[in-house]
């Protein structure tokens, strides 16, 4: 740090009127030093100095510094008074970075700050504002509602296999939408995606940027108690009238009676109604921001699977949910067993399929049956955290009598599925397992209601339903169908952002109904004995004037009495 030599640039100028001194410096500093000027005064025994110090390194700072001491004004006769030997102020250039440094008496002048000191300190101000734009905000409400249309057209939860064949690369959808797009991106769990997350959480971001740049300050200024003191700011509002011989105490409570709330400062009044309608944007937005974090919930913190279980047989509920996302935690109730306990079908005139039911009984880690309920398509059963719904159903075995032997459980394997027409069959052996030649009778089945029965050759032999106890003989061998055994197809899954989801439905559907409220604001004033009024409103702009007519037409007018009373007459 080194002492520079300065340079005045201007003499320094002195009065002296009546023991008061001025004087005003000014000195010159090569670049990235300091510039210095000083003001002083001296009223009686106080000395007041003044020193203005710019510092130019990059950018300008200027600091104050007042400085004041006391003169000794005793004096002796015939001498003459005493002076002291002036105080001689050293400024020393700071190196890059530092405060300069003073001496001479004082204190130093506060460090500065480097440059980019305010860059970061502005910083967060800056990325509110920019979440907080509205035509970002509305991008990204587009690019969620593309992600989830994308969602839809691509099959989600499939294994690779199925989107080579689905989207080659050698015949791309749109000339570049391919199955390696489809897995890089994750489009295959779309809901649970990196991109379709960030997004989401970009949008949220939004919402809050503008709950607290926007809707909250404004929120902050409806609340306070704004009084206009002049007739002509009130005259400028949307809505104004004067109520000649009125006073402004009974224009309040006409308006305490409209539901206003209502303030009185001497002359002056200022009222207000509505202000939930400035508060129920901001719960709207936290009601979106609530079905997004459900919604996220949903996707990267639950489980899913699915089974096909035969009548009379059991699973665990942990065996067949497996986790959808990185939030996924498993619950004791994973632990549960289903038993199916019975399956059964019903169905229309025509024959076609119409409801299939599943009696289940869950049981715990004891043994001890904890719930049990019959469920349907459309009804599930809940418990636990998990669900489990009716999905699917199919025909597992076929329980026959044989030449009154038995019975046998046949397995039905799966023929023909084209839609919801299925087709079932199975092979009854009536030769000798050895022989090379292995011939039998063949039975299919559509549904639980009916079996068809062919002979070895393989032609029509008849009907027969399951349970009706009308054997059939076919080549000889008699046969008897006891039942036919379904299997209940069964998806289990688990869902925690449900209820945050639905209450923020719920908290939306209000907010939005109360942000239709009007908020309006009322100011008057007492002139003479005229009291005048005016008023705006945010919303029902066209309803607000006739509003007002009606409650000005209410405050009563005030006669002078003196008018009223009626001259005497003398009579002789």
């Amino acid at each position: 740090m080194k002492t520079l030599n300065s340079r005045i640039l201007s003499k320094i100028q002195l009065q002296n009127p009546r023991n008061d001194l001025k004087f005003r410096t000014q000195f010159s500093f090569p670049s990235n030093s300091l510039l210095c000027s000083s003001r002083s005064v001296i009223n009686g025994g106080t000395l007041t100095l003044t020193l203005t110090l710019t510092l130019y390194y990059g950018s300008r700072k200027t600091v104050f510094s007042e400085l004041r001491t006391s003169e000794n004004k005793s004096t002796a006769k015939g001498k003459k008074k005493s002076s002291q030997a002036p105080t001689t102020t050293k400024i020393e250039a700071p190196e890059p970075g530092r405060a300069p440094a003073v001496s001479g008496g004082g204190p130093p002048p506060p460090p500065i700050k480097k440059g980019r000191s305010w860059k970061l300190k502005g910083f967060p101000k800056k990325v509110l504002s920019v979440l907080s734009n509205l035509p970002l905000a509305i991008a990204e409400m587009f690019a969620v509602a593309g992600l989830m249309a994308l969602g839809t057209f691509v099959p989600q939860g499939e294994a690779p296999s199925f989107y080579f064949e689905k989207f080659p690369e050698d015949n791309p959808v749109l000339g570049f939408f391919t199955w390696r797009l489809i897995l890089a991106l994750g489009f295959d769990h779309m809901f649970s995606s990196p991109v379709f997350l960030g997004t989401l959480i970009l949008l949220g971001a939004s919402l809050m940027a503008c709950t607290y740049t926007t809707q909250i300050p404004l929120v902050k200024v409806a609340r306070r108690w704004s009084f206009l003191h002049s007739a002509d700011s009130i005259r400028k509002q949307e809505y104004s009238d004067t109520l000649p011989n009125a006073s402004v105490q009974d224009l309040g409570v006409i308006l305490m009676g409209a539901g206003y709330e209502v303030f009185l400062k001497g002359p002056s009044l200022y009222a207000f109604r509505g202000l939930a309608g400035r508060v129920a944007p901001i719960g709207v937005h936290l009601s979106l921001l609530l079905i997004m974090a459900g919604g996220t919930l949903s996707a990267a913190g639950s489980f899913r699977g699915s089974v096909t279980v035969p009548q009379g047989l059991n699973f665990v509920v942990g065996d067949v949910l497996g986790p959808n996302g990185f939030l996924s935690t498993p619950s004791e109730s994973f632990n549960t067993e289903v038993h199916v306990n019975r399956f059964s079908m019903d169905y229309y005139q025509s024959g076609e399929v119409s409801q299939f039911y599943s009696d289940l009984s869950l049981v715990d880690l004891n043994g001890k049956e904890v719930m049990r309920e019959t469920i349907s398509v459309n009804h599930p059963l809940r418990y636990g955290g998990f669900t489990i719904y009716q999905t699917d159903w199919s025909l597992s075995a076929l329980q026959v009598m044989k030449d009154d032997e038995g019975p046998f459980n046949l397995a039905l394997a799966p023929l023909q599925i084209n839609g919801d027409k299925k087709l079932y069959g199975t092979f009854l052996p009536i030769s000798d397992a050895d022989s090379t030649n292995l011939k039998g009778i063949s039975m299919l089945a559509r549904d639980m209601q009916s079996i068809v029965l062919y002979d070895q050759e393989g032609k029509f032999a008849g009907v027969r339903r399951p349970n009706s106890k009308l054997p059939i003989e076919i080549d000889g061998v008699k046969i008897e169908v006891l039942e036919a055994i379904g299997s209940t197809g069964l998806e289990l899954k688990t869902d925690p952002g449900v209820p945050i989801v639905y209450g923020g439905f719920g908290v939306l559907m209000l907010t939005t109904c109360i942000s239709f409220l009007s908020h309006s604001q009322i100011w008057a004033l007492q002139d003479g004995t005229t009291v005048v009024i005016g008023g705006k409103t945010n919303r029902a702009k066209g309803e607000f004037p006739e509003d007002m007519n009606y409650l000005l037409d209410q405050v009563p007018e005030i006669v002078d009495s003196s008018a009223l009373e009626q001259p005497k007459t003398i009579s002789g």
